[in-house]
Parts: structure tokens; sequence; C-alpha cells
């Protein structure tokens, strides 16, 4: 009998346990799990004589997997993996997977909540504008990205994308303007939000640069990776421009900075909340669950994120 652990230490809602006991259940696997846990030393423990482990945001570094013996696959329930040592999973044959499309909604429904907030001054009682005529960028257009088009073009919003990795003609075909590249994404866009992936070529790389393209009144929008901006230069260009504007769900190193020098033009959720809803929670969850059991049962490795 497969066993599967879920360790999170922000719990999966009861009814996503629910859901993800049932699909195991349905299996014949055994099912654990490691909730709210303080010490690195219970994950440790915990994962010594699993099969299988669902996380959210938990780190499964080269520790953690080297304690894992019977461990054969990784999910994280979510897009975004960086929480998860690809290298050493793959150095010990255990496969990686992400749950792409779970939680996309209820990110690009945080951005436009975060948007309306800033664009209204964070509701100081001041007069703001309104998001209908400007146009919105979107640098990465995956799930999220696609979804963020979407709720833009109800608002009454210009919408323009660039994806290094996904064809002009295919965002073209989703009805949205292709732009040739980020620079040109950033010259000519009101708000321009982030849906890129940390990785070596995307670290730091928003900056002073590039958010220093945008006209006045531009507005940038994390609710990708922490990783991805460069905080100083951000914050150089943000004393210089008193007219831009930086909204994120992930807080900055240097929130506190941030808080004091760009009051009523900075914005950062107290925890990254993207993903922070029921129906993503649950779908997340039980897609986890399902692919486990799709690649313990078939070798299914649709979704696997290492080689």
């Amino acid at each position: 009998m497969a066993k599967v652990l879920i360790a999170t230490e922000k719990p999966f809602s009861k009814v996503a346990v629910d859901g993800i006991r049932a699909v195991t259940d349905a299996a014949g696997y055994e099912l654990s799990l490691l909730e709210k846990y303080t010490d690195k030393q219970q994950l440790l423990d915990a994962v010594a004589d699993v099969d299988a482990l669902i996380v959210r945001s938990d780190k499964v570094d080269a520790e953690v997997l080297a304690a894992a013996a019977n461990l054969k696959i990784v999910v994280r329930a979510g897009a975004g993996y960086d929480n998860i040592d690809l290298a050493a999973a793959t150095s010990r044959g255990v496969v990686a997977m992400n749950t792409p499309g779970q939680n996309a909604n209820s990110v690009a429904e945080l951005v436009f909540g975060l948007l309306v907030f800033g664009v209204r001054n964070f509701y100081n009682g001041t007069s703001g504008t309104e998001l209908m005529g400007k146009k919105l960028g979107i640098l990465a257009f995956g799930n999220v990205g696609r979804n963020v088009a979407r709720i833009a073009k109800g608002f009454g919003m210009q919408v323009k994308a660039y994806d290094a990795f996904c064809p002009a003609e295919a965002i073209e075909a989703a009805g949205v303007e292709a732009a040739r590249s980020q620079e040109e994404l950033f010259e000519t866009c009101d708000i321009v939000s982030l849906h890129i992936p940390a990785t070596p070529e995307t670290k730091h790389s928003i900056g002073y640069d590039l958010v220093g393209k945008m006209g006045k009144g531009g507005i940038l929008v994390n609710t990708a990776r922490k990783e991805v901006i460069d905080e100083a230069g951000l914050a150089r260009l943000m004393e210089e421009r008193t007219d831009i504007k930086y909204l994120t769900d992930i807080k900055p190193d240097a929130d506190a900075e941030y808080a004091e020098k760009f009051a009523g033009r900075y914005f950062a959720t107290p925890k990254k909340m993207g993903a922070q809803t029921a129906e993503a929670n649950v779908n997340a969850g039980i897609a986890a669950a399902r692919q486990i059991v799709s690649y313990i049962e078939d070798g299914v490795t649709k979704f696997q994120v290492n080689k």
C-alpha cells in the first residue's frame, strides 16, 4: 500500500483534505497529515517512510529528500515550484510536479483586487482613477496571465502581453495584443502585472531600468515571486519617480523601508494571498492527489517539472 503524506505549515482546508482523502482512499493508499509543524525535524521524521508527498509552500530541500528513502513523487499544490530542490529530486529519482492552472483564477482576481485598491488611492477618501481604458501589460501569458487578460477585458481595459516562451500568434489568438519585448511592454502600458517564475534569468530582473520605462502614473503589480524584483533598484526609482506605485502580495525584504518611504504608493499583503481562496485550495489539493495516483498506477508524468 502506497503511503501519501500531506505536509503543510499552512494547512489545506478541511474540504480540500477530505477531497484528497477520497482520491487516495479510492486508490487504496494510506494518507497521513503533518499540519502546522514548527520544526524541520518534524518534517524529516514524517517523510521517512512515505511514497508520495503533497506540499504547498513548504521547503523540500536536499535534506528532506534524503530523509525520504521511499519517496517516488512530490507534488507542489500550486503553480510555482521553487520551494522544491529539483536537482536533488532528480538525483534521487524522485519525480517533482506542480498543479498548473488550479489557482490561476484566484491569483488573477487578486490582481484586480490590488489594482482597484491602488487606483482608488487605497480608499483614503481622495479622488482616484478608473481601470477602464487603461492599457494593462501582462508579463508571461500562462494560465494566470490568460485569466488576467479575461478579467481585464471585462473592465474595459486594453490588454497587451509578452512571454518569451509563448508565440505572438498564440497571444493574438487569445484576443490580446502581443508585445515584441518586455521593454516594449513597460514602455507602452499604464499597468504591468508580473506572472513570471523565479529562474536564474528572471531573478532581480524587474527594477530601475524596466519599470522606469513606464509613463507617468505607472503601476507595477507583482503576484508572482518576490525574487523577480530588484528591490534596491525599484526603491531608487520610486524615490526619483513619485508617480510610480507598487502593489504586491509578496512582502519584499525591504518591506518596512518601502512602507515608510512610499506611503500611499506601496502596498503589500500580510502574506502571499494569490492562492488563498477556498476554491483554489480545494482544486490544487485534489489535483495533486490525482496526479500522484496517476503516476504511481500508470506512470503519467504530464506535470513533471524536473528531469
